[in-house]
């Protein structure tokens, strides 16, 4: 294993100064610095993004402080918790491999385990995921990049308050900057703007109540009115909206799958065919906001190495995908799996607590399990070692570059040694 160790360094303060991709939203913006701090903190620069604070505090001790493997909570050496790891999976039945916290080389690591250990997969943010996935798979749609907003976009409709969870998101679409464009609307449906948008040059912001007080019910009498429909009783407001999406240049619906609910897909199906009677006559596209901690790229991931994407379990008979079976939750509710091997390289998440063998390759901080397991901890990519992820737009590979060496090893060395050692395991067994 001491081949897939960075090699430590302390921080460097004219490398960290340098501009920096942050790895803690998929906005992915690449424009910050970070001051490496004499104790060994990292402090952000040129930018105020609550996210990017928060993530940097995470790490205000020196890289290889509380970074020991542990073996049923006692101290031991790398080697020893990959073979300990090793041994846990190879006992499993039905492993469930969560949290899948990493980036693009990580999530390669990963895909290849589960192909061996016949592990099923699904992210911490699965839900969200399939929300906005069933329903591009059921209607299709149009959807835009974050460069098409900032130059295009006269007309954007939130379904969402997009700085809750990005707060760099307006700033990084260009509102306010009339250079760009000289005029901009944005529309809240049952939303209370941000009062960040308040007197920004060229902007107008309103909010419109929801039909009936239901989204689902506001967006489906929207798709009637603009496919030229009549909706006895649609409200006034919502027929200007309809009139004003049809004049627009360049309309975008931006919304957050993790925000609309447990029959979310309904929802996004009526967006989606939104944009697609937009589109008939002028230029309309969806934004969805999500992928955090790297959902959006495990997804991505998962799907060009396998063709199917994560809630797929690598069975003996093939793989097999079923969004709503292979739910995460569900599977640890029901005692369908054996085992559990956890991923969250970029905050210290705890694994979920089921009674069950765990293996958790999480960041330094990451709270003790309670049940028989190994703890390996493991670099964060932007932070201890390079990497890449995929921007909340999709189509967008940032790289990642490290803002100071550390000896811990990242996911992608963490789950090639265990592979390694699980098909040792497995050679000596057969043999």
């Amino acid at each position: 294993m001491d081949d897939a160790r960075a090699t430590g360094s302390p921080p460097d303060a004219a490398a960290a100064a340098a501009p920096w991709t942050c790895p803690f939203c998929t906005l992915l913006c690449d424009g910050f610095g970070v001051d490496a701090q004499p104790d060994g903190s990292l402090r952000l620069s040129g930018s105020d993004c609550p996210r990017a604070r928060a993530g940097l505090a995470q790490f205000t001790a020196t890289p290889d402080t509380a970074a020991t493997p542990r073996i049923n909570g006692q101290p031991a050496t790398l080697d020893a918790a990959v073979a300990a790891a090793a041994r846990l999976l190879r006992r499993s039945r039905l492993p469930l491999f969560g949290g899948l916290g990493t980036d693009v080389a990580g999530a390669r690591a990963l895909y290849r385990l589960a192909e061996r250990s016949g592990a099923v997969s699904d992210h911490a943010n699965g839900p969200a995921l399939f929300t906005a996935a069933r329903a591009l798979q059921d209607r299709g749609g149009f959807t835009t990049t974050l460069a098409e907003v900032r130059t295009r976009a006269d007309l954007l409709v939130c379904l969402t308050r997009p700085s809750d969870n990005f707060p760099e998101f307006f700033r990084r679409c260009g509102v306010g900057d009339t250079s760009l464009l000289a005029q901009r609307r944005i529309v809240y449906l049952g939303l209370e703007p941000e009062a960040a948008l308040q007197g920004l040059p060229g902007v107008s912001v309103e909010t419109l109540p929801l039909q009936g007080g239901d989204l689902f019910t506001t967006l489906s009498v929207l798709q009637a009115l603009c496919a030229n429909r009549p909706v006895p009783g649609a409200d006034a407001a919502l027929v200007d909206l309809s009139e004003a999406l049809a004049a627009a240049h360049y309309a975008v619906l931006v919304w957050e799958p993790a925000r609309l609910g447990g029959h979310g897909a309904l929802a996004a199906e009526s967006l989606h065919q939104i944009v697609n009677t937009l589109n008939h006559a002028t230029r309309a596209a969806s934004l969805a906001l999500g992928g955090n901690d790297g959902a959006g790229t495990v997804q991505q991931v998962f799907t060009w190495l396998s063709g199917l994407p994560t809630r797929t379990h690598c069975s003996p008979l093939g793989l097999e995908h079923d969004p709503l079976r292979h739910d995460a939750a569900l599977l640890l509710a029901r005692g369908d799996v054996d085992a559990l091997l956890w991923v969250s390289a970029f905050h210290p998440v705890a694994a979920p607590d089921a009674g069950l063998p765990t293996l958790v390759l999480g960041h330094p901080d990451t709270p003790a399990c309670a049940a028989e397991s190994v703890f390996i901890p493991v670099a964060t990519p932007g932070i201890g070692h390079a990497g890449h992820l995929f921007r909340t737009d999709g189509t967008v590979l940032m790289p990642l570059r490290a803002l100071r060496g550390e000896s811990l090893p990242g996911v992608a060395q963490a789950v090639a040694a265990i592979t390694a050692a699980f098909e040792s395991v497995e050679r000596v067994e057969t043999a």
